[in-house]
């Protein structure tokens, strides 16, 4: 077979070919081939390392031309790119001069590789070969440190993000985990309870590393125990701890109980809360009421006789508070004695000034809560509060001419001084028409801003009960909500009410760890979440998942300020209250927790974390 033509031993090793190969292309981008030398024979090459790996050949220096196309069917541990393989080169280049291109650095590489050997001979002792062997050993033991020096080439990104991406995950997860956000750190830790929140909620988001399967499918019997419990508002006292809440029955119908709530209107095809900015979720909805006012007129006969009938309720201390819902505002009826107050209050927000001037004209008498406050904190007005600010649109930042009553009063007719010093004739004073345009001015620069929240008190609650019964402008003229009555929202059954059911959905999701993967457990809550529910919920979670759950709130903004704090300065809670209140159909627990004082201000419950049985939170 020698003498046939075309024939050549060669074939039987590739290596030398594609060496050939790569030293033509060399020489053809006109590259001299003194390195050729060193790759003379096949197996010249580092043992354990490929000679067709992705990386530049062991000891070569960078090419300017022929640049050799990536294998991608290469390990990466068998690369020359790879930190393993440069730090394994680098050492056998340190042990053998003249193996690669890096070459030692005489006696002094022999002594510098000595010095890490912690227990040294005499030089004398060890033969050169020696003593540079034990110098990679030592270095050997350092790769980790090489590692971390290495710098790979930029044409080998492709197998750096993989190699990276495995060495820097345990690296990254320590060196900035999740943790909460600094409003859940600066609370103070050891917290048994967590404050009221007045705001609806619209979605609860519970999670929690033990399963929430108590919560799904629940038997028949089970569902027409927790109904009939809360007709009857009967209280269910569950353990501190259940260890199978899936087979506990009790758990399952007070959890039944807890997501009960009253509605009136109700209509199966249009979801009614929340009001404000439903237009678009309303539109091409089926409403045969929006063009036939009789309709329209037999609706808002039935809402005003539920309207009335939940006022006398509120007013016999049956029902504890109840929502109205417009496509406008938002009105919250409360209970004598809840949230620290004396008597029947109602807050409503947002306002306007045509409203706000609508109920003086009815006769009604009201305050601005949030406006009295930054009075009392800034009696001077000559430094603007963060509120004030954020309030100013033109940026004058002048809280005096913008929110003070008196200050309006003053420029209406304070200008005897100027005849009394005789320059009246001199100096041109404001007309009426100016000052009452400035006054209108500031007052329209509280509309639809959580400084317009209203507050009305006592008896003037009767008198706003027939006000919204007669006022045109809760009912929409025009749009998807035209001609429907405000919904009415109550945690007690009232007459023309729909028992509701809050919706529940349950997943589970693997979440990653440092250790690798662990099962996180959801159970979503839809609907609108009152007060009461929200407590409700949480002393069943703290049975059932052992103490520790998360919670994310989402909450209806226009309600967010009902957690202003309706008491006169210096009113006091009476004593009596939960005696009186008793009948409203409340846990014990619920009802101690809605009847003091608001201290949320205008801010409400986002995120409500139990961690070991103690409670912290995010407002």
């Amino acid at each position: 077979m020698s003498e046939l033509a075309g024939y050549s031993p060669s074939f039987k090793r590739p290596a030398e070919i594609m060496r050939l190969r790569r030293k033509r292309a060399r020489s053809e981008a006109g590259l001299g081939s003194g390195r050729s030398n060193s790759e003379s024979s096949p197996g010249g090459g580092l043992s354990g390392v490929r000679r067709f790996s992705p990386g530049p050949l062991l000891g070569s220096e960078s090419r300017a031309g022929g640049v050799k196309r990536r294998n991608p069917f290469a390990n990466i541990e068998n690369t020359y790119s790879s930190p393993r393989k440069r730090t394994t080169s680098e050492c056998v280049s340190e042990a053998v001069p003249g193996r690669g291109s890096v070459e030692p650095e005489g006696e002094n590489a022999t002594l510098r590789i000595l010095s890490r050997n912690p227990n040294p001979t005499k030089p004398e002792a060890l033969d050169p070969f020696t003593a540079r062997l034990l110098g990679a050993e030592a270095l050997g033991k350092d790769i980790t440190k090489v590692q971390e020096t290495c710098t790979l080439p930029e044409d080998e990104s492709l197998f750096e993000e993989d190699l990276s991406s495995e060495a820097q995950t345990a690296s990254s997860l320590i060196a900035s985990p999740r943790v909460p956000t600094p409003a859940l750190q600066e609370l103070p830790s050891g917290c048994t309870e967590f404050p009221a929140d007045w705001s609806l909620k619209t979605r609860l988001l519970f999670t929690s590393q033990l399963p929430f399967t108590w919560a799904e499918h629940l038997k028949a019997q089970e569902e027409a125990q927790g109904l009939s419990q809360h007709c009857r508002a009967a209280v269910s006292t569950l353990p501190h701890s259940i260890p199978e809440p899936r087979s506990s029955s009790e758990l399952r119908c007070a959890f039944q109980q807890s997501l009960v709530y009253w509605q009136h209107p109700s209509l199966p095809w249009l979801q009614l809360f929340p009001r404000i900015g439903a237009e678009r979720r309303l539109a091409g909805k089926c409403s045969p009421w929006a063009q036939d006012e009789a309709l329209q007129q037999l609706l808002m006969s039935e809402w005003s006789v539920s309207f009335t009938s939940l006022y006398n309720l509120l007013r016999s201390r049956l029902c504890p508070y109840f929502y109205l819902c417009t496509y406008q505002f938002t009105v919250l009826f409360r209970a004598a004695g809840l949230a620290g107050s004396e008597g029947i209050t109602a807050l409503i927000s947002p306002t306007t000034r045509g409203l706000r001037e609508a109920m003086k004209m009815e006769g009604i008498e009201f305050t601005l809560p949030l406006l009295e406050e930054r009075k009392r904190r800034n009696p001077g007005g000559s430094e603007p509060s963060p509120e004030g600010e954020q309030e100013s649109e033109d940026g004058d930042g002048n809280l005096a001419q913008v929110n003070s009553d008196e200050d309006d009063d003053e420029d209406d007719g304070g200008f005897s001084w100027l005849e009394e010093m005789g320059v009246q004739d001199k100096i041109k004073k404001p007309d009426t028409i100016s000052i009452k345009l400035c006054k209108e001015h500031s007052e329209v620069r509280l509309d639809h801003k959580p400084e317009s929240v209203v507050l009305v008190k006592g008896t003037n609650t009767f008198t706003l009960l027939n006000f919204l019964i007669n006022c045109k402008s809760v009912v929409a003229a025009a749009g998807a909500q035209a001609g429907l009555p405000p919904t009415l929202l109550a945690p007690a059954a009232f007459r023309g009410a729909t028992m509701q059911t809050l919706k529940t959905r349950s997943s589970n999701v693997k979440m990653q760890v440092q250790t690798g993967y662990r099962d996180q457990f959801s159970l979503e809550i839809t609907g609108p979440v009152m007060p009461h529910s929200l407590h409700n919920l949480t002393l069943l979670l703290k049975s059932a998942q052992q103490g520790a759950f998360s919670t994310g709130l989402y909450t209806h903004e226009p309600t967010t300020v009902f957690n202003t704090d309706p008491r006169i300065q210096g009113e006091c809670m009476k004593e009596s209250v939960l005696q009186d209140l008793g009948g409203c159909g409340l846990h014990p627990e619920t009802l101690q927790k809605l009847v003091e004082p608001a201290v949320l201000g205008k801010s409400a419950l986002r995120q409500l974390d139990m961690n070991e049985y103690k409670y912290s939170w995010k407002s």
